[in-house]
């Protein structure tokens, strides 16, 4: 008995089939596809003189003699309804007829007798595809792909069925799993790969696709399309803003700007509690970024900021701070996955009251990897060195100039193209205080942060509401020499800080939002005079562009 073909599926799907008129160069291509059969599937049990009627089917097929082919197969089947090759044939040759409702239907006959026959799967799955009935076409060659994604075609038409669905990495995993001796099919992998890969925000790798494909096939009507793809990547590329800029004003009221301790029976916390901490203020913020390197993976910003609070009652409270930094970033696959590899430096000068209160020198690494398109990791490490003003006067344990390392992991669940998200993550942080000269021993510590968060836009106006929370566990490495004073050098501290934000973004017109937020934090400490709790309300007006 001859063998029945695997890969080779629609001699159906052929030049002449009519396409409305709002389908791309990309389904017209697709409609003229003939692939070639040579993977071959073990015959099947039966025989007798049905078999014999479809061996003669089989080379009528061969042969493109359709209508003797069918002949004979109505002999097979009224001999044997349920043979399945008999079945199987039927719907290729009605297939190759342009008949793939009723190709579909002897196919469906034939899946029913042999469930698992991956050449019946294969074969309805392409007839399903060529039908346009892709939520019927998917399951059945994804089922296929599973165990052999190398057959002739199957990369493609999976990939392109998961880039209808926006999985652009599913896509692109598919693509480049698939293969293919048609140069159809290469050219059109090539081309939704370069669509796939524009879309993850990768448009160097997007041209060297497209270029691929046009190169396939210089004359083919994909070669059109494929240039002005091309074209419109590079546009976007060479014409994204390089210059953007952010204003913020508004207005807050904070309950305890002097970070006044919690009550307690220790001397020095009712001594710190007999001010009212609390005042109203105003808050007023820009930054500018400018993109001055862009090219292909590769591109470096220069960031400058400028931050400043007043608050009403307790002016010499008020916060002054400016920025400055420098980022490159490299954008590339890590196999399918899409990833950003960056280092920043930064350089922040904070003055408070008016006056210079710290310096701050920062380098970042980081590098995020998008799994799919709702799982995004990122991995940061961070180098600071810190140097506090105007701390001559002061005992050397006391002292804060020195160095915090962290490295962190933030991971994020993206829904409806960032619409929702949910992220979780953990620091470990070390500030080293000490020095050579073992200044500082009040101040260094080992921590520990839990982080967790979300947003979720509302239906209405696009309000998005946001929270963030952490929990920041700091042991620090010894005992405290002035604190508690009742009994100084007995105690190594410990604290808990717990924040939490809670805030609403309301979109309008003009690139502008509006943002109300609460913030609340909490620091829990076993020295009474480092517990404190805080509570800030804002609102600010923040304009883009």
């Amino acid at each position: 008995m001859p063998q029945r073909d695997l890969e080779g599926p629609m001699s159906a799907i052929r030049a002449g089939r009519r396409r409305k008129a709002a389908r791309s160069t990309a389904f017209l291509v697709l409609a003229a596809l003939v692939l070639a059969s040579t993977v071959p599937r073990p015959a099947a049990a039966q025989r007798g003189e049905a078999d014999v009627y479809v061996a003669q089917a089989i080379v009528a097929y061969e042969d493109k003699r359709y209508d003797e082919a069918l002949a004979a197969l109505d002999q097979a089947l009224k001999l044997d309804p349920d043979h399945v090759d008999a079945l199987y044939y039927t719907g290729l040759v009605r297939g190759a007829q342009g008949r793939f409702e009723e190709a579909a239907g002897a196919l469906e006959q034939a899946r029913a007798r042999a469930p698992r026959d991956e050449a019946v799967l294969f074969q309805l799955g392409v007839v399903y595809f060529a039908l346009e009935k892709y939520e019927l076409a998917q399951p059945l060659l994804e089922r296929v792909f599973a165990v052999k994604p190398s057959l002739d075609g199957l990369g493609y038409y999976v990939g392109f069925m998961r880039y209808r669905q926006k999985d652009y990495q599913g896509a692109l995993r598919a693509f480049r799993a698939g293969t293919s001796t048609d140069p159809s099919i290469q050219q059109l992998t090539r081309f939704y790969s370069g669509l796939a890969l524009a879309v993850l925000g990768l448009p160097a790798q997007a041209v060297a696709e497209i270029e691929e494909a046009r190169r396939l096939q210089p004359t083919s009507s994909l070669t059109g399309p494929a240039e002005r793809l091309r074209d419109a990547v590079v546009a976007v590329q060479t014409s994204e803003r390089r210059f953007r800029a952010e204003v913020r004003l508004g207005g807050f009221y904070d309950t305890n700007v002097t970070i006044s301790p919690v009550g307690s029976a220790d001397p020095v916390v009712q001594f710190l509690r007999q001010d009212n901490p609390a005042s109203p203020g105003e808050m007023a913020a820009v930054r500018f970024d400018y993109s001055f390197v862009r090219t292909g993976p590769w591109e470096a910003v220069a960031t400058f900021s400028f931050f400043t609070t007043y608050n009403n009652a307790l002016p010499d409270f008020n916060v002054i701070d400016y920025l400055g930094a420098l980022t490159g970033t490299y954008g590339g696959l890590l196999g399918t996955l899409p990833f950003q590899a960056g280092l920043q430096y930064t350089y922040d000068y904070l003055e408070l009251g008016g006056e210079e209160f710290v310096q701050r020198h920062t380098l970042a690494p980081y590098f995020t990897l998008v799994e799919n398109a709702g799982n995004l990791s990122s991995l940061t490490l961070r180098y600071q060195y810190k140097q506090f003003s105007n701390d001559t006067n002061i005992p050397r344990e006391e002292k804060r100039d020195g160095v915090n390392w962290m490295a962190g992991l933030i991971h994020l669940v993206r829904f409806e193209g960032d619409r929702h998200f949910v992220k979780a993550g953990y620091q470990f942080d070390y500030d080293d205080t000490e020095g050579p000269t073992r200044r500082g021993r009040n101040f260094s510590y080992l921590g520990n942060r839990l982080i967790a968060g979300g947003q979720y836009t509302l239906p209405w106006h696009g309000i998005r509401l946001k929270y963030d929370f952490d929990v920041h566990f700091r042991n620090y490495q010894h005992v405290n020499t002035l604190f508690p004073v009742t009994a100084p050098g007995t105690i190594a501290r410990k604290d808990k800080e717990y924040t939490s934000i809670l805030g609403a973004i309301i979109p309008l017109p003009h690139n502008l939002n509006f943002l109300l937020e609460w913030q609340r934090i909490w620091d829990n400490s076993n020295l009474a005079v480092f517990s404190y709790t805080r509570n800030v309300v804002s609102g600010t007006l923040v304009w883009t562009y």
